[in-house]
C-alpha cells in the first residue's frame, strides 16, 4: 500500500462512533499516518512548515471529516488555506503535491437517498465536493473515488466496524 497520510479534521471525536472507528481501523496500519487536526491544534494555529513536511512524506492524501453543513469542518478549511500556499502548493512554482494522490473518507447523518438530485438535499455527494475536486485539480493531485458511509447515527456496532474495515480496503485498492 502506498504512504498514505490521512488528515482527520473532527472537533468531537470523542462522541463520534464512526470517525473514531475510522481512525483506530486505520493506526493498525504501518504505511498509514492519522494526523488529528484538532488535537494537533487546540488553538487552530497551524504549523505550516510541519505540514509541508508531512505531506512530502507521503503519496496519498486522504481528508477524513464528517460532513457539516455540505463541507468540513472549520479547521480543515483553514489547514487548506494555509497550508496550500501559493508558490508551493500552487502557481508557477508551487508543485509539490503534482502526482501525489487525493481522496475523501466522509461520513454523514443522513441517509444516501438524501444525497442526490431530488433527494433530501437536492445534490448528490459528488456535487458538494466539487471543491476538493478543483483544489486537487489545482494542485497537481490525481483525484480518487470518495469513500462514504451515510446514515451513521442510525448504524450497528458491527456496520460501523465493517466500514473502518471498507474504508481500509478502499485506501489500499483505490
Amino acid at each position: 500500500m502506498k504512504k498514505t497520510l490521512v488528515i482527520l479534521a473532527h472537533p468531537n471525536l470523542n462522541t463520534s462512533r464512526m470517525n473514531k472507528a475510522w481512525k483506530d481501523r486505520l493506526l493498525q496500519e504501518d504505511t498509514v499516518t492519522v494526523h488529528d487536526l484538532y488535537t494537533k491544534y487546540p488553538d487552530g494555529q497551524i504549523d505550516v512548515a510541519f505540514e509541508q513536511r508531512l505531506l512530502l512524506k507521503h503519496e496519498r492524501v486522504v481528508f477524513q471529516f464528517p460532513l457539516y453543513w455540505y463541507s468540513s469542518p472549520s479547521l480543515l478549511k483553514e489547514w487548506q488555506d494555509a497550508v496550500l500556499s501559493y508558490g508551493w502548493a500552487y502557481g508557477s512554482e508551487g508543485t509539490k503535491l503534482h502526482g501525489k494522490e487525493f481522496m475523501l473518507a466522509i461520513s454523514t447523518g443522513g441517509p444516501e437517498v438524501a444525497y442526490q438530485a431530488g433527494g433530501f438535499n437536492l445534490f448528490s455527494m459528488s456535487e458538494l465536493t466539487k471543491p476538493f475536486q478543483a483544489m486537487a485539480n489545482l494542485t497537481g493531485m490525481r483525484f480518487l473515488p470518495t469513500f462514504t458511509t451515510y446514515g451513521v447515527r442510525t448504524l450497528t456496532d458491527d456496520e460501523v466496524n465493517k466500514s473502518a474495515e471498507d474504508l481500509l480496503q478502499h485506501i489500499k485498492n483505490a
